[in-house]
């Protein structure tokens, strides 16, 4: 038998298995809301050449290919558990295991691992969590998406309805087809239906309610059937605690808003702040996607090095606020076309890192360049430390941060020679350390950050939600802090 011969044998034998993994991953989540991850990534709704693809991608990552014949036998002994709610990582428990010495089997080992999900010490099942998206726009329709993708799967989230502004004939069916198909994100995954004659978008059997009003104050939710929401604002019209709380409507318990918040409305990254949320908080930001982009890795790198300074350079792909073509704008260079300059503009990113990271003593400042591309921008992240350290350590710690630390779904880390701003298309993290591009002399580290803009952002919005929604589910095998 030659290589060649031998490598498509391999290949079956590992497509059959990945096959045979589906069911079970599907079964998990559907019966016991248990999302099956490898390394962050979630293997549910995947394909057989997704999931062996996602089990490639960890020697990027982890430095060695992981090979399902590996996590199948851990996939397995989670079937065979009294699972409760939770996210299961198949990478996690492979590398923890092979590193465990004491002979345990693969069921002895992952029973242990996952002990907090199951028998007495499971969550129960929650009753979903309405969610209303005030806009639907390029952030409203990916996190709309998102919600979809998520309905029934224990993140508890349901969405109930949509608030736009009226756009005249055939209005609903034009936003079902912007929800169904993307220039930049690909096909809807699912199926789409409009009933116009109830103002409903239905996506995956959820009935999504058009809600038509110019002003927050006119709506009241609960003629509806919406009760406690969390009311997306993906306008970015108001951005003060005062603008904001003129959603605060009946049916509406809490308003998240997908831009910087302005004066003492609290600005959150997840993974780094979330945490801070009071309960009794109604009114929150998620920030810029520029600052959910650096300031995850610029707390791994206080954490470890101390960050004396630093200064952030976006190159940012271009944005609906800008023109098209030269035309008149209230910025000064906004107004010049997007599609055939690079523009130069302000970020707030750096001055919002105070609010998210308000024990970072170090002066950040930021610019950024607008570049004609539509999606996936680049921060570039110069930073003075506070010792002196070498690339490799750096190289080593920031791949270890994006594996094993509890900024794992913030965090991620490429180290394709080749890889450009495409291939960042539809990540889910907050942003992507590019291992071939990081520079480090002394105290001086300069980060390179990959990060989508829209899509990667938009996943950090949910998980906001989740968080203060009270739907977060835990995740095993626990990470150190």
């Amino acid at each position: 038998m030659t290589v060649n011969d031998d490598s498509f044998t391999n290949w079956k034998i590992r497509e059959e298995i990945a096959e045979s993994m589906i069911p079970l991953i599907g079964k998990l989540h559907r019966e016991r809301d248990v999302t099956v991850l490898l390394h962050s990534r979630s293997l549910v709704n995947k394909s057989v050449v997704s999931i062996l693809k996602t089990h490639r991608f960890a020697r990027q990552i982890a430095g060695a290919e992981l090979s399902v014949t590996e996590t199948m036998p851990f996939l397995q002994a989670l079937t065979a558990l009294d699972l409760g709610p939770s996210q299961i990582d198949l990478g996690m428990l492979a590398t923890m295991y092979k590193a465990d010495e004491r002979g345990l089997s693969v069921e002895e080992f992952t029973a242990e691992a996952v002990a907090g999900a199951t028998g007495a010490n499971k969550i129960e099942r929650r009753e979903p969590r309405d969610v209303v998206l005030y806009g639907f726009g390029r952030i409203g329709r990916l996190v709309a998406r998102l919600l979809i993708e998520k309905a029934g799967s224990g993140n508890g989230l349901r969405l109930r309805a949509i608030v736009v502004r009226g756009g005249g004939a055939q209005d609903i069916v034009k936003r079902a087809s912007l929800l169904r198909r993307d220039s930049i994100h690909g096909q809807f995954q699912g199926t789409i239906t409009v009933d116009e004659n109830n103002g409903t978008i239905v996506a995956n059997g959820n009935a999504i309610k058009v809600i038509y009003a110019d002003d927050p104050a006119s709506v009241d939710y609960t003629e509806y059937g919406i009760r406690d929401a969390i009311l997306i604002d993906n306008t970015g019209k108001w951005r003060d605690r005062e603008g904001l709380s003129r959603h605060l409507r009946p049916g509406i318990e809490k308003v998240v808003l997908t831009a910087p918040g302005k004066g003492d409305v609290p600005n959150i990254v997840h993974g780094v702040n979330h945490d801070t949320v009071k309960p009794e908080e109604r009114i929150l930001s998620c920030a810029s996607c520029t600052t959910n982009a650096i300031v995850p890795p610029l707390k791994a790198m206080d954490d470890e090095y101390g960050v004396l300074r630093g200064h952030v350079e976006t190159v940012h792909s271009f944005t609906n606020d800008q023109n098209l073509l030269d035309n008149y704008h209230k910025s000064d260079r906004r107004g010049r076309s997007a599609a055939l300059n690079m523009v130069i503009t302000e970020t707030g990113a750096a001055s919002a890192v105070a609010k998210a990271l308000p024990d970072l003593k170090a002066k950040i400042s930021g610019s950024s360049i607008r570049v004609p591309v539509p999606d996936v921008s680049i921060a570039i992240l110069n930073l003075q430390l506070a010792r002196e350290t070498t690339r490799e350590e750096v190289h080593d710690y920031l791949r270890e941060v994006s594996l094993t630390s509890p900024l794992k779904r913030q965090i991620d880390f490429i180290t394709a020679p080749d890889a450009v701003s495409s291939d960042f298309i539809g990540s889910r993290h907050a942003s992507i350390v590019d291992a071939g591009a990081l520079k480090v002399d002394g105290d001086n580290a300069i980060l390179y950050l990959w990060y989508d803009n829209e899509f990667g952002y938009s996943c950090q919005v949910v998980r906001v939600v989740q968080h203060v929604s009270g739907v977060e589910y835990p995740t095993y095998p626990a990470t150190a802090v």
